[in-house]
């Protein structure tokens, strides 16, 4: 009798995003920054990977190059097998508008545009038609809160109201990667919870996520975090973290699950 055939090994997932001995240097000479040290990071496809340290330690250079809003020194930066680096300045355009959604410290919205039109923009820079577009806005508004405001403008807002359009901008459509620079600090601590329960949902629903964070309680939604110093990742550990986490020597009271 005929052996059954061995099933086909099913290959690895590979990362959304991938971080290989980065560097980043500003300026020349005796005025360069090392940004960024050879950093290695790799997040998973439903992943959410949260960046602590202190002011100055590379987390939103790190966010810049992971988006390729920043070019990697050296070193190299992969977004779902994209090689950053080695893409044309359109084929960047397009990983960014159809994989990668950013949340700003500065929000950058257009204060031109309604709240509905900032969310669809980059659906309609990526050929999505109009309403289509609107309507998908729409409900990205709805779930940070913001339903009946989809007409108002950013400035006839409120500092946390134009936070959560630029939330929703960044998970509208089908973003596979999030990068949030402190998402929540302009919300109270109710809205800011049903932010981060949002931006978990979308991981668990296959997205990654990189949140850059100095509030423990929020770094205790992401399934790893990662601490930063002078640019290099010095340290990690599994789900939240104590208040007390990342001193100025170092870390310390690294706790268990969410």
């Amino acid at each position: 009798m005929n052996s059954p055939m061995a099933a086909a090994p099913i290959p690895p997932i590979p990362p959304a995003l991938e971080i290989i001995d980065v560097s980043r240097i500003h300026g020349r000479g005796d005025a360069a920054v090392h940004a960024l040290r050879g950093l290695h990071l790799k997040v998973a496809p439903g992943e959410m990977v949260a960046v602590m340290g202190p002011s100055g330690s590379g987390k939103s250079t790190l966010l810049n190059v992971a988006g390729g809003l920043d070019q990697a020194t050296a070193g190299r930066v992969r977004v779902h097998g994209h090689e950053l680096g080695s893409l044309t300045r359109g084929e960047l355009a397009q990983v960014r508008r159809r994989m990668v959604g950013y949340v700003f410290q500065d929000y950058n919205l257009i204060p031109s545009l309604t709240a509905a039109e900032n969310v669809a923009l980059p659906l309609e820079l990526d050929k999505v038609r109009t309403r289509e577009a609107v309507r998908q806005a729409r409900a990205a508004l709805d779930e940070v809160g913001l339903d009946g405001l989809y007409d108002r403008f950013p400035d006839d807002l409120s500092g946390g109201q134009q936070q959560r359009i630029a939330i929703a901008r960044a998970v509208v459509g089908d973003r596979s990667l999030i990068l949030a620079d402190e998402p929540t600090g302009a919300l109270d601590s109710e809205t800011g919870e049903q932010v981060l329960a949002l931006l978990r949902a979308r991981c668990d629903g296959g997205a990654a996520a990189l949140l850059v964070t100095h509030e423990a309680r929020h770094a205790g939604w992401a399934d790893r975090v990662v601490f930063l110093r002078d640019g290099a990742v010095v340290d990690e550990a599994g789900s939240a973290v104590t208040p007390d986490a990342f001193m100025s020597g170092g870390h310390q009271g690294l706790a268990g699950a969410r």
